[in-house]
């Protein structure tokens, strides 16, 4: 008796903006943006770790909402702006977050950086001046293996009383 194999998975072409940069790849219909970037476009930054969401690893940015790219099917992101942890910081120099995050030591291996790094800049996008409590609340969708909470807690404290610093006359 033979083995049968399976039918190819139906495939597509994806057009969709990556790192502010048109991109064009052939897709099968199954696939995950997370194996997407990663496979087809390079982009290792978006890590894959828990395969269901709760990690955050997988984080991205998609037509400026945070987006777990484990997630979405990525026939689904057609047309769409993602912005992957290559492209966080445009300009190449490192935003408060970032830099917050360097100073105090809030990452240890980095597995978690996309997730935790998405969610504070979100975070002061829309209140430059978050508690304790809500920076907690927006780090929740992210888990840290190495246990920096204390760390990364503290980093998106800073980042917030620099950028008001600098919003300050």
């Amino acid at each position: 008796m033979t083995a049968v194999e399976p039918d190819a998975a139906p495939e597509r072409d994806l057009a969709l903006t990556v790192n502010g940069r048109r991109k064009r790849v052939r897709i099968e219909d199954r696939q995950l943006l997370v194996d997407v970037l990663r496979d087809n476009l390079g982009m290792t930054g978006t890590h894959i770790g828990c395969a269901n969401g709760d990690c955050g690893a997988c984080t991205v940015r998609m037509d400026g909402q945070i987006t777990k790219s484990c997630l979405v099917l990525a026939a689904s992101a057609e047309g769409a702006d993602v912005t992957t942890i290559e492209g966080y910081s445009p300009r190449g120099t490192l935003d408060h977050v970032q830099q917050a995050f360097w100073d105090l030591d809030a990452f240890q291996c980095g597995f978690c950086l996309p997730g935790h790094l998405f969610a504070v800049r979100d975070l002061l996008d829309r209140d430059p001046d978050p508690g304790e409590d809500d920076i907690r609340e927006a780090l929740r969708g992210n888990l840290c293996r190495c246990t920096g909470y204390v760390n990364l807690v503290a980093a998106a404290g800073e980042a917030a009383r620099r950028e008001r610093e600098d919003q300050s006359p």
